[in-house]
């Protein structure tokens, strides 16, 4: 504005009516848009509250609210209605959604990048302690028959089809548990341990740091973490309404930056007690400090008197020298396939249209590219921990047909 009004307002009795002409100009710029990021109390929200908190949004121009969300479902219902730009998200809950798992099917939300690998477990409650130790998948069946002659075995995950009910049903298929042989009902992350604590159920799959607490609290004890399922799975994404994915891009584009640089912070080991103050608070996950930064800085308290496992490669990574955000269609394409494997859905679906259409390749690329982002390699096949049989991405059924139910 300074050289503006030198330039052409010399003349004195310009001057007044110039600044008044610019002022209301400026006045009259609409205000920048306030972007709505939802998520869930989890450790692995992490990257939305450190890039809120040490200003990786502002550094990108972006206006970003963070809205705590109260269950998956919730999340899902305002992305898809608009409510919501994007969120912190199960990386296979689009899938499930767009399939009629978990919403209505052919309702699409669009998946920009990854946001963690790994860091997730399943407890089991006292009752099994004695009967199964840590990552013995050879005494669950017994355990469960066991528990089985006193009541009737439950377990809990966080949403139909969602990465949690996957690992869960991965686990019990090792086990040799066929998982319709027991009760699956949905949870609210949140809600895991105070509905284990009245013996809602006999174990839960959910992220950090809900395992965590049930074991510090004495409730249950972690009978498995998800990267001994699978070690550097994807575990959340950044999901956003189809709208705000085709119409507001650059936007998008720069909420992704920031959020890369939030995985980058993250992955700093020295960085994690400051993350784990922060998200102990109130308006984020709103859990004991303590209990947050053991497991992010790979220690697992088991508990039934088990121990302390230390985890040394494989914790809860955010970007891992940018392995982690590359929003594979292979892994879209092995959810589909545990949707059929398990018979969640009857029909097997164009598994690489259904990815292509969710997954925003071409726009995690170019944002990657502008950052040095290394982009990793897609499409190629690969093993799980618990499994024998390799899957390729190109040709799922040998997989499906192979692999125990």
């Amino acid at each position: 504005m300074n050289i503006y009004i030198q330039k052409y307002c010399k003349p004195a009795l310009l001057l007044s009516l110039c600044i008044l002409i610019l002022a209301s100009g400026a006045a009259a710029r609409p205000p920048k848009r306030v972007i709505k990021l939802g998520f869930i109390p989890l450790t692995d929200c992490a990257p939305l509250v450190i890039a809120k908190e040490m200003g990786f949004f502002a550094k990108y121009g972006v206006d970003v609210q963070l809205s705590k969300e109260a269950s998956w479902a919730v999340i899902r219902d305002k992305i898809l209605n608009g409510e919501l730009d994007a969120a912190h998200c199960l990386f296979s809950m689009p899938f499930s959604v767009y399939t009629g798992i978990g919403g209505k099917a052919g309702s699409e939300m669009k998946i920009a990048m990854i946001l963690s690998n790994n860091g997730q477990a399943i407890t089991l409650s006292k009752d099994f302690c004695g009967l199964v130790g840590f990552r013995d998948i050879k005494k669950v069946s017994a355990a469960i028959k066991s528990v089985k002659a006193r009541k009737e075995v439950t377990f809990a995950m966080t949403f139909p089809g969602g990465t949690h009910d996957i690992w869960l049903r991965n686990w019990l298929a090792a086990c040799g548990v066929n998982s319709k042989s027991v009760g699956i009902i949905t949870i609210p992350p949140p809600q895991m341990v105070a509905n284990m604590r009245v013996d809602n159920m006999e174990g839960f799959s959910v992220g950090e740091p809900w395992n965590g607490v049930a074991a510090t609290q004495g409730i249950g004890f972690t009978q498995i973490s998800s990267q001994d399922i699978w070690k550097n799975h994807p575990e959340k994404a950044l999901v956003a309404n189809k709208a705000f994915a085709e119409t507001d891009k650059e936007d998008l584009k720069n909420v992704m930056k920031a959020l890369i640089d939030a995985c980058k912070w993250l992955d700093v080991m020295s960085n994690r007690k400051k993350a784990a103050l922060l998200l102990s608070k109130p308006n984020y996950v709103n859990a004991p400090v303590q209990v947050i930064e053991a497991r992010l800085m790979g220690s697992t308290e088991i508990g039934c008197d088990m121990g302390v496992q230390k985890y040394k490669d494989d914790y809860m990574m955010f970007y891992n020298n940018g392995v982690v955000n590359t929003p594979k269609l292979s892994y879209g394409i092995w959810f589909m396939a545990q949707y059929m494997r398990f018979g969640m859905i009857s029909n097997a679906p164009d598994y690489n249209a259904v990815a292509q259409k969710l997954i925003m390749s071409d726009l995690y690329n170019e944002v990657a590219k502008s950052m040095a982002v290394p982009i990793q390699e897609d499409m190629k096949p690969f093993k799980t921990n618990l499994e024998t049989i390799v899957f390729d991405p190109k040709n799922p059924a040998p997989y499906i047909a192979g692999s125990k139910k």
